[in-house]
């Protein structure tokens, strides 16, 4: 019997419509038009969401499918009066949508790019030709429209379609580390991401990925285009201070530092400045974090996209309303601590039964990774799985009596309230301070 979740092995009118619009889509987002769709970077980001969509089809498949309609398409162009091509069933359901894609003819910008080039007898090719460098130096504000020739919107709706999208760091601490790690475990290259910091005290483990570092917040702007603010909350308003002339319309700021609101960058930020609150959490060292952001007024949903898929690596990425981003604080990048606390408790556990400290420090910390990937990736709810290993008169149930004699719900409870409370005290003292 056949998967229902895998369509079947002929291309369907459904399949076959979705596969135009995301091409469409990713094309016509690049100021192409349909003859340049043949970059196989493009089919691999098609593949994704056709499989997302429950379409498993191979990159080869995908991009045997679209010479079919291309073919199709040129016999059309050729022969108008002739009949339908039958090579591809059903081409009149395909054929508006094909005229749109090949025949937008947006301009390119690129030396020796034309858009009336006829690419039939170069669909395979896997160049990149209409692809620009990206600016070296601060911009002035007349240099903005460039940003939109040379394609800054379709890498913000895609990254991985262009490896010269530039990162810039402001702060080198773990949470800086950890999210360059993901980042750089995507298509990112490490000689398109610079970080800065006022010491080198932690700019080594960044050189050793491969990483520019320097000493200048102005310099990390101006070669960038998202940029990541790191560093104290009591910080960001002087930085953003030093930077905000350099800030233009192609760039996305992103800051890391808890309790400081958008409405307080957006502030401290140019007028219409793409501005995104991101939390992310200490397991991003190890490309297991949680991270949670909210977009200002001025970002789009592409720049979501951007940012979802510039991190993806990091550990489980979530957009929600800013109201969320202090809750998650207190439960995900405070909480860790909390999870520390209560492992080092059931080692400490283990060693006044008398099992040996390292011992007892490695099996605590295997239980409670062992236990995270299982909540996680079982979908039940904790109570269901707490339940299934308890039984009746048993070691877990006496266990867990003693725990709830101790408070152990409540308290944990309370300790998100508290870290939630402190991080939006934060939001409260860096918005006073930014109007200062």
């Amino acid at each position: 019997m056949e998967d229902s979740g895998i369509k079947k092995q002929n291309w369907d009118v459904k399949e076959t419509e979705l596969f135009l619009e995301i091409l469409k889509e990713l094309d016509m987002k690049k100021c192409l038009d349909g003859r340049k769709v043949r970059n196989t970077k493009l089919f691999k980001v098609a593949h994704r969401r056709m499989t997302a969509a429950g379409y498993h089809r191979s990159v080869d498949q995908l991009k045997f499918r679209w010479k079919l309609l291309k073919s199709a398409y040129y016999k059309f162009k050729r022969e108008p009066d002739s009949p339908a091509p039958t090579k591809i069933q059903g081409w009149w359901r395909y054929e508006k949508t094909m005229i749109a894609i090949m025949e937008a003819r947006r301009p390119l910008v690129a030396a020796g790019v034309h858009s009336d080039r006829n690419d039939e007898q170069t669909e395979d090719s896997d160049g990149d030709a209409s692809m620009l460098p990206w600016p070296q130096h601060c911009p002035d504000n007349t240099s903005q429209s460039l940003d939109l020739i040379v394609g800054m919107v379709t890498i913000k709706m895609d990254p991985e379609m262009d490896s010269q999208l530039k990162i810039g760091f402001i702060g080198a601490g773990n949470m800086a580390f950890g999210i360059a790690k993901g980042i750089l475990s995507g298509s990112v290259l490490p000689v398109n991401v610079k970080v800065s910091a006022p010491s080198a005290r932690n700019l080594g483990r960044f050189q050793e990925l491969g990483v520019a570092v320097s000493h200048s917040n102005v310099e990390v702007v101006c070669g960038s285009d998202v940029v990541f603010i790191a560093v104290k909350p009591h910080l960001v308003p002087l930085v953003l201070t030093e930077i905000s002339q350099y800030v233009t319309d192609r760039h996305v700021i992103v800051s890391v530092a808890a309790g400081v609101t958008l409405a307080t960058l957006e502030e401290l930020l140019p007028e219409n400045a793409v501005a995104i609150r991101l939390m992310p959490n200490l397991p991003c060292l190890v490309q297991e974090g949680a991270l949670l952001f909210a977009r200002g007024s001025h970002a789009k949903q592409e720049d979501g996209t951007l940012l979802r898929s510039l991190l993806h690596h990091c550990g489980l990425v979530e957009e929600g309303p800013e109201a969320w981003i202090d809750i998650h604080t207190g439960l995900s990048g405070s909480g860790v601590a909390f999870v520390y606390l209560f492992a080092e408790a059931l080692a400490e556990g283990a060693v006044k039964m008398g099992m040996p400290s390292v011992l007892a420090h490695s099996i605590a910390s295997q239980t409670v990774l062992g236990a995270g990937r299982l909540l996680r990736d079982s979908g039940k709810h904790p109570a269901q799985l707490r339940s299934e290993v308890c039984t009746p008169g048993g070691t877990t149930i006496y266990g867990l009596h003693t725990l709830e004699q101790g408070g152990v719900r409540a308290a944990t409870m309370s300790a998100v309230e508290s870290a939630t409370e402190r991080a939006r005290e934060l939001g409260r003292k860096s918005a006073a301070g930014s109007r200062k």
